[in-house]
């Protein structure tokens, strides 16, 4: 075996530690929602109160977009990698012994701090290990298993709940972690060397942070990105209870559609790699985003009079997962366009506000206390509309708007 074939398999098998490591959070997310009802009758409470369980996760990932980026520059990445992972396995055990909701919602936000080391630490290992001539190919092979996760942890999480019960869910991934905790411990390399110069002081960080958020290109599209991918959350956090109890399909009917509009997403996303080839970021953010608007409002007039059955809700909310496939890469890449310095601060602080938004929008949902497609029509119409302001008046303060590199897309957050 030559040495190219030798370090393309090594390669090869990096890769795919660093799928498994992104892929962990979407995993953790996607995998129990089919479970909502029976979570609920357990704990004796709504799918809206199990929702907020949702929420607590994604503050969780939040806080940890935070914390993991300055550890991970001070200690090497594989000490805070073993922490989060550590801490996800643990934290797993708890949440299925879980006796009420309360203490459900607790843990989850717990976990999701130990299951973003992974993803950060996977995003950070592709620019340390590999040239950076391939690591635009590295981060589309990551995208695909990020793709991948909608389609098939639903399906796995209603089966699993079906046969086993919801604690199923929860010793599942308690496994795929361990496995890929060993995976890690001795097949993937420590990628930078700790850095005993840098700061954890809070200071030194928040000023980086605030020197980030004060440039209007990053907070007119990191704002607006944000608050349009609001969308997807409020549809994950809401899309239990509207399919399986107003609609009344089982958890494994649950599972295919959200596999099957997991594809808007997943498409448009693609599309838009085409679509750069003809159109500036910018101009595909303005009329996807207009797109948005208009049929989330529309979506809230139809959920208001109750004028669709379940066919013409997915068709509403497949067109509203593609708008967001189509801002979320272009609004991403403008925010982060400026930056030739702080590359890895502007990102975090995009992940965190993100994930910190999406949060609120799933809180929201969980809110009106029904299972009625209403609840989540009125919060992506409100965070799509907002977005929309958000944009015209944000682009006013930019003098010069850099456009990014077609061929660096962000992965996402």
């Amino acid at each position: 075996m030559t040495n190219n074939e030798m370090t393309r398999k090594r390669y090869i098998f990096l890769i795919l530690i660093l799928g498994l490591l992104t892929a962990l959070s979407p995993f953790s997310i996607d995998m129990y929602l089919p479970g909502f009802p029976a979570i609920a009758r357990a704990l004796n409470t709504t799918t809206a109160e199990v929702a907020r369980s949702l929420s607590s996760f994604f503050i969780g990932l939040a806080f940890g977009q935070l914390l993991y980026g300055p550890l991970m520059d001070r200690f090497g990445r594989k000490r805070p990698l073993y922490f989060g992972l550590s801490l996800y396995i643990l934290v797993s055990v708890g949440c299925f012994s879980a006796t009420s909701i309360n203490m459900l919602i607790a843990l989850r936000f717990v976990q999701a701090i130990g299951s973003c080391a992974a993803g950060v630490a996977a995003m950070a290992m592709v620019r340390d290990i590999f040239p950076v001539k391939d690591n635009a190919k590295v981060f589309a092979l990551l995208v695909l298993v990020l793709g991948a996760s909608p389609m098939i942890a639903p399906t796995v999480g209603s089966y699993l709940t079906a046969a086993f019960g919801w604690q199923a869910v929860f010793i599942m991934l308690m496994s795929i972690a361990a496995l890929i905790l060993i995976a890690v411990i001795f097949s993937l390399p420590e990628s930078y060397k700790p850095d005993t110069s840098y700061s954890l002081k809070p200071l030194p960080i928040i000023n980086s942070f605030l020197s980030v958020i004060k440039v209007p290109q990053f907070y007119t599209y990191a704002i607006t990105s944000s608050l349009a991918f609001a969308g997807l959350f409020a549809y994950v956090a809401g899309s239990p209870a509207v399919f399986m109890e107003y609609f009344h399909v089982n958890g494994k009917v649950y599972g295919w559609i959200f596999a099957f509009l997991s594809i808007a997403f997943i498409g448009s996303s693609q599309l838009n790699n085409i679509l750069l080839k003809y159109f500036r970021s910018e101009r595909i953010v303005i009329v996807a985003l207009c797109g948005q608007v208009a049929v989330a409002i529309f979506y809230l007039i139809e959920s208001y009079y109750g004028w669709f059955s379940l066919g013409g809700t997915l068709a509403m909310i497949f067109f509203i997962l593609c708008g967001v496939g189509l801002i979320n890469p272009n609004a991403s890449a403008l925010s982060l366009a400026p930056f030739s310095k702080n590359g890895g601060t502007a990102s975090s602080l995009m992940g965190a506000m993100q994930l910190g938004i999406g949060a609120f929008a799933t809180y929201c949902v969980s809110l009106f206390q029904t299972t009625s497609p209403f609840s989540m029509a009125v919060i992506i119409s409100a965070s799509s509309g907002v977005a929309l302001v958000i944009l015209f008046i944000g682009r006013r303060n930019i003098i010069e708007e850099i456009e990014p590199d077609a061929n660096a897309m962000p992965v996402g957050h």
